[in-house]
């Protein structure tokens, strides 16, 4: 004899299924836009006026663990390695604006495995991401500080579908405001210590009410200024910079990830993390190549790694001959 289903024990069901579903993306926590280790030491300074930088970044962020809302182990070894790389350029004129030197820079960039929150799932080929544009860079200049502001913001550019594990770009756009500052504790400007602040604020995710909460990055180091020499002795050649980095996220306010009538509002994730940076700059030929590195601690609802960013540039002098 047939029976029929317990609609009391069929509702229980779904309730509960209902229940594991929002306990996992309770979870969950969406990344944003903001590269942590692409500023270090002098990430308060901007770059000498009448001059034209063009340079190849190269980052990759190796996900050593998944931490839980505690900050313990939920997952040891996700085997997760995010890749980007592009061409950029920065310019810095004599223009001031309150006194400042006015600059912007532009990031064509191209990304593997992107990762878009604390999914396993990430697995796009290296394709076209999202863009980043900075069409403001103000830069002050004092003898024993050097002061910045910038507005930048990331266009959805790279291929984005909600729920998909091949996404290139993050399928929102973000606009960034930065300040931070470069203090030189003698006067020649060689013992420094520097801290950039970036506040970013989200939109919705594309086709979707799915909200990023809004990110505070502070990044920044401790670093020593040297100079080589040429072979006469006569005049330096080059400009080392070394010394220890650091970086630190905060979530402001919550993700909203709406299922059904629900809006789920998971607990807010962070992360700090520490390293060193090595970065030389070659006079005669305007040519610099950089290498930070950054191992974290102290995550919360997010993957926690190393970090690696290497970095070559040449700047292009646009200052007008003096005539004799």
């Amino acid at each position: 004899m047939k029976t029929k289903p317990n609609q009391t024990q069929t509702i229980k069901s779904v309730f509960i299924l209902l229940f594991l579903f929002v306990c996992f993306l309770g979870n969950a926590q969406l990344k944003g836009g903001h590269i942590l280790g692409a500023m270090g030491l002098q990430s308060g300074t901007q770059t000498p006026a009448n001059t034209l930088s063009v340079y190849v970044p190269g980052y990759l962020y190796d996900a050593g663990s998944l931490r839980n809302a505690d900050g313990d182990e939920s997952l040891a070894n996700p085997d997760i390695t995010m890749f980007i790389t592009g061409v950029g350029a920065n310019y810095v004129s004599d223009f001031k604006i309150l006194g400042a030197n006015y600059g912007a820079t532009i990031l064509l960039a191209f990304a593997s495995n992107t990762i878009q929150g604390n999914s396993l799932d990430a697995t796009n080929s290296l394709a076209f991401t999202d863009m980043y544009v900075q069409p403001i860079q103000l830069g002050w200049h004092n003898k024993r500080a050097d002061f910045v502001f910038s507005y930048q913001l990331y266009l959805p550019t790279g291929k984005f579908t909600a729920g998909a594990s091949d996404n290139a770009g993050l399928g929102m756009l973000m606009n960034e405001f930065s300040a931070g500052t470069t203090v030189y504790f003698n006067d020649k400007k060689t013992f420094h210590f520097s801290a950039l602040a970036s506040y970013e604020i989200n939109g919705k995710k594309k086709d979707t009410d799915i909200k990023t909460g809004d990110i505070l990055s502070v990044e920044g180091g401790l670093g020593k200024t040297f100079y080589t020499l040429n072979a006469a002795k006569t005049a330096p050649s080059g400009i080392l910079n070394a010394g220890v980095i650091y970086y630190l996220q905060y979530k402001l306010s919550n993700d909203k990830i709406p299922v059904g009538n629900l809006v789920l509002e998971p607990d807010k994730d962070k992360i700090g993390g520490v390293g060193a940076e090595v970065n030389y700059f070659h006079i005669g030929c305007k040519t610099s190549a950089g290498l930070r590195w950054v191992s974290e601690f102290g995550a919360e609802s997010r993957f926690q790694g190393n970090t690696f960013f290497l970095t070559l540039a040449h700047v292009f002098s646009l200052a007008k001959e003096k005539k004799e």
